[in-house]
């Protein structure tokens, strides 16, 4: 592609190269770098990429793209923000994908990736759409599964993402839109047809460092789509609303929302509500245990609606739905009279939504098995301890990805939330051994919720990743004890 196409509409400051040149390949990094490359200099947060050009330009790269004017012996395009160039650039690189589809992005803190599941099975029942999927779990083409490293890739690769999507004959794509990836304009040139807000608690401030930020940073998926869906069940959905430049429909469970639940019946082994919409009424059985269901099922449906599939079509669709992996994930215990579950839950308000809902149908004790993320945010440690303690019956503290940090640092911080209460402790630093443990504790009708890792089969000590598979741990032990 010649340098002149690839940067349309780009925010160019300043030219020293020749328009006319062609351009092999983009990278954003060094390492990537190969003859005749466009690298595009990104201004991080860990590491900034204008101390890679010299290395950049020694590997061959044709021409950089930066923030500031480079020595005059290397072609370079100057732009205002090259993060934003970064999106725009793989736009006009892949042929702007995004416009070619239907994209339904969802942002929020918890419910992200049960809603983008749910609504993927709604497409595919409704209007058998070919449908693809962006999001924490994996990607998806269709039903050709991609593994992923983060919930909303870096916008080049996300550009490349959707061609690839285009190009295999997906008419939809609905995707996790993380507020890093609102933030740092990963998903800017992306032309939505709808977004949807699910809830906002705590998470990430050591990113954004304020709730006020991080909720700003969810925001900005409003000003990039046409229809927009609010969970009016969360108090932050008003604000949300009031920061959007789209059309606004309210889903939950309140009469005030457009679109809103009568007559829940949460079970074992389903949720059951009447949806009504004006005159309009459908009645919605959903086979996923939980409370949060109802939102998520809800906000499933608005977008549905906002994507003119009929009340009672989306309906009859979404009661098809399954479950989600590592969502109040049901593993199997042959032989033994009490529960496993296995659950994502790494949130204050995503522990308490799983504990309170496992609690809508539980005959006998709940016992916990959870522990917090190293180098993630630290407030939310002794409030995951204060809410373990006083939902489950008993508590097994323990390691989740401590990454850098002490497991045993983090453990205590989580404990700090616990002194004072009276419900039932036990500290277990190494997982596998946490879990056997509260598989010895188990007792007849006990529900026993590995909580944290849900979707992960790893874990994360310093820089190495060893595998750990929940589901194989519970299977392995249950072997060791026959």
């Amino acid at each position: 592609m010649l340098l002149r196409e690839l940067l349309a509409g780009v925010d160019v400051v300043a030219v020293h190269a020749p328009l006319d040149m062609e351009i092999p390949a983009v990278c954003h990094s060094s390492r990537d770098v190969t003859p005749g490359a466009m690298f595009v200099a990104i201004a991080g947060y860990a590491a900034d990429g204008h101390n890679y050009i010299p290395a950049a330009v020694e590997a061959g790269a044709g021409v950089v793209v930066c923030e500031w004017k480079q020595p005059k012996d290397a072609p370079w395009i100057q732009v205002r923000d090259s993060r934003r160039a970064l999106a725009r650039l793989g736009a006009n690189w892949y042929g702007r994908p995004a416009e070619s589809m239907k994209i339904v992005g969802v942002t929020g803190t918890n419910g992200k990736t049960s809603i983008t599941y749910l609504l993927k099975a709604l497409l595919e029942r409704a209007v058998q759409a070919k449908v693809g999927l962006i999001g924490t779990i994996c990607n998806m083409v269709g039903d050709e599964r991609l593994e992923t490293e983060r919930t909303t890739p870096e916008s080049f690769e996300l550009q490349g993402l959707l061609a690839r999507m285009r190009d295999a004959g997906c008419t939809h794509v609905v995707m996790e839109c993380s507020s890093h990836a609102l933030f740092l304009h990963r998903v800017d040139e992306i032309p939505f047809a709808v977004g949807a807000f699910t809830n906002l608690t705590e998470d990430h401030l050591d990113f954004h460092k304020t709730m006020e930020e991080y909720g700003k940073a969810k925001a900005i998926l409003f000003r990039h789509c046409a229809e927009g869906v609010f969970n009016l069940d969360d108090p932050s959905a008003q604000t949300m609303m009031e920061q959007a430049t789209c059309k606004c429909f309210t889903v939950g469970c309140t009469e005030r929302a457009e679109l809103h639940a009568e007559h829940i019946d949460l079970a074992a082994d389903h949720v059951a509500m009447d949806v009504v919409e004006g005159t309009q009424r459908a009645h919605l059985r959903v086979g996923i245990p939980g409370r949060f269901t109802v939102s998520n099922s809800l906000v499933t449906l608005g977008i549905a609606r906002k994507l003119g599939i009929g009340l009672d079509e989306a309906v009859r669709a979404l009661s098809g739905a399954k479950g989600v992996k590592g969502r109040i994930e049901v593993v199997p215990t042959p032989g033994r009279d009490y529960t496993v579950l296995i659950d994502y839950a790494h949130t204050p308000d995503g522990l308490k939504n799983v504990l309170r809902s496992v609690r809508d149908f539980s005959r006998g004790r709940i016992i916990l098995v959870f522990g917090c993320g190293g180098d993630r945010d630290r407030e939310k440690r002794p409030k995951m301890g204060a809410i373990a303690a006083e939902y489950a019956d008993l508590v097994i503290v323990t390691s989740d990805n401590p990454r850098t940090e002490d497991p045993n640092a983090i453990i205590r911080e989580i404990l700090a939330g616990m002194e004072g209460t009276k419900t039932p402790l036990l500290v277990e630093e190494n997982r596998r051994k946490a879990i056997r443990l509260a598989l010895q504790q188990g007792q007849k009708d006990d529900m026993i919720i590995l909580a944290g890792k849900g979707h992960e089969t790893y874990q994360i000590l310093g820089t190495e990743k060893t595998h750990l598979d929940e589901r194989e741990e519970v299977a392995a032990a249950l072997c060791e004890t026959e």
